[in-house]
């Protein structure tokens, strides 16, 4: 089992920053792949950005350029700094893990919003 705990949201206006932070726990050795997903209201969850362990990383169209995802192995934590910030990102954030067996794990969410 894998605990995810979320923290960093907010309120902030248009074109400001906010920085997300995770932390995993339990069997942490067994993530493979950590990840941000967001969820704006009256829509599905959608992939944000994704790092491997190797540091491998993947982000949505909506977030190169502006969003910048960082893992620290040692301390089991994956970040999302999150620059120039629009309405449109206004969501909840779900921090990702994917182990290598066992299945996906999700934190409980946190809330951001942009205000313009």
């Amino acid at each position: 089992q894998v605990q995810l705990v979320e923290s960093g949201g907010g309120l902030v206006q248009a074109g400001g920053s906010l920085s997300l932070s995770c932390v995993a726990s339990g069997n942490i050795f067994s993530i493979s792949v950590m990840a941000w997903y967001r969820q704006a209201p009256g829509k599905q969850r959608e992939l944000v950005a994704a790092i491997t362990r190797g540091g491998s990383i993947n982000y949505a169209d909506s977030a190169k350029g502006r969003f910048t995802i960082s893992r620290d192995n040692g301390k089991s934590t994956v970040y999302l700094q999150m620059n120039s910030l629009k309405p449109e990102d206004t969501g909840a954030y779900y921090c990702a893990a994917a182990a290598v067996v066992g299945g996906d794990y999700w934190g409980q969410g946190t809330q951001v919003t942009v205000s313009s």
